[in-house]
């Protein structure tokens, strides 16, 4: 099985209501599909959806990165490509895109579904949470919706306005919430750690299942200090690029890491990362970074083959986010995600999915 075609087609893809973190405002997502098709008629798909916020190169180094080695992959297999794929970070949307491709190619090859190429007991099922945006006046709507359609962890963006406020109004939402509700928060490392302390003591008698990325300028003396002082997880997603992950581990910094494979540079290095956790005690999370719905698909194989050792709710009910998309993503019903005995990715792009891109070099 050799790869005959490459290409890159880039998407701009609207936003239903603009994304709003301590870093800003988002209105769309854009990126790039990869298609890689073998003579033997696989096609395997994969999403280069950079987000400099969320740790990710440029969408010009992206399209720099790729422009370079597609063209390299003809007459190639999977494997070798996959083989020859650099394990650098500095471009990890664009890896994280073509190694998704890649993989899906080798696991339809293996008339494997992807999750049980990576991990043979992988289930078909992932549990996640609702995604209802920053804190503020709409949180106690965009809550009650996700109860009604069966969630039971609502992750909510804090640190986007006065502290004092925020924290009135998660405990305005609180004692709203039925019995079992949790609340996941993350911070986008909005605060020194002064700040951190105090949002921690303020929302001490809340029903807090963890808070990622509370600090500004993370180390580990301070994580862990951080840590032992709460109940519930301290978590790391973007600093994962910053801080050394052995340390972490060694030093009990923190109880929980979040893996977005477009900010790890993909699946296998986001898969590694578990492992090493796991070792220790960290828990694991897979969450999107607004990504198309090839990369859902993506985040989801990787979940599933996550959570046999993990268990946990993961981050990828970020679909309904999108104005438009470029496929049906996994299929999504009363919090759980049913992903199915099909070999590969699981990913179909729609038809007129060539109508919603734009002109490209990329090939």
């Amino acid at each position: 099985m050799r790869i005959d075609s490459s290409v890159a087609i880039p998407y701009r893809l609207p936003l239903r209501s603009p994304w709003q973190s301590s870093r800003g405002q988002l209105r769309e997502r854009r990126g790039w599909l990869i298609s890689l098709e073998t003579g033997s008629d696989l096609v395997g798909y994969g999403d280069c959806a950079p987000l400099p916020e969320a740790g990710t190169e440029s969408q010009a180094e992206s399209e720099t990165w790729l422009s370079r080695r597609l063209p390299a992959l003809s007459g190639a297999s999977p494997a070798e490509a996959l083989a020859l794929l650099p394990s650098e970070t500095r471009c990890p949307a664009a890896r994280c895109g073509l190694e998704t491709a890649l993989l899906a190619l080798i696991s339809q090859a293996n008339h494997q579904p992807l999750r049980q190429w990576l991990e043979p007991s992988a289930s078909n099922r992932v549990r996640v949470n609702a995604a209802i945006g920053a804190a503020g006046p709409r949180m106690v709507v965009n809550a009650r919706g996700a109860l009604d359609n069966g969630f039971r962890t609502l992750k909510i963006k804090v640190g986007t306005g006065p502290m004092e406020q925020e924290l009135k109004q998660l405990e305005t939402l609180a004692r709203q919430l039925p019995k079992g509700t949790q609340l996941r928060l993350d911070a986008n490392q909005a605060w020194n750690l002064d700040q951190a302390h105090r949002f921690v003591e303020g929302v001490a008698a809340l029903p807090i299942e963890s808070l990622e990325e509370p600090l500004r300028h993370p180390d580990c003396t301070a994580l862990r200090t951080l840590q032992r002082q709460v109940p519930f997880d301290i978590a790391l997603d973007e600093s994962l690029s910053e801080l050394d992950l052995a340390q972490i581990t060694a030093t009990r910094a923190v109880r929980r890491v979040v893996l977005k494979p477009t900010a790890r540079g993909g699946i296998l290095p986001a898969l590694k990362i578990a492992s090493q956790a796991r070792t220790t005690g960290i828990i694991s999370v897979v969450t999107s970074c607004l990504e198309s719905a090839a990369g859902i698909w993506a985040a989801a194989q990787l979940a599933a083959a996550i959570d046999v050792h993990s268990g946990q709710e993961h981050g990828l009910a970020t679909s309904g986010w999108l104005l438009q998309d470029l496929g049906a993503p996994p299929p999504l019903k009363r919090g759980l995600i049913e992903l199915p005995d099909q070999p590969g990715l699981g990913f179909r792009p729609a038809t007129p999915y060539h109508a919603q891109s734009e002109p490209s070099d990329v090939r």
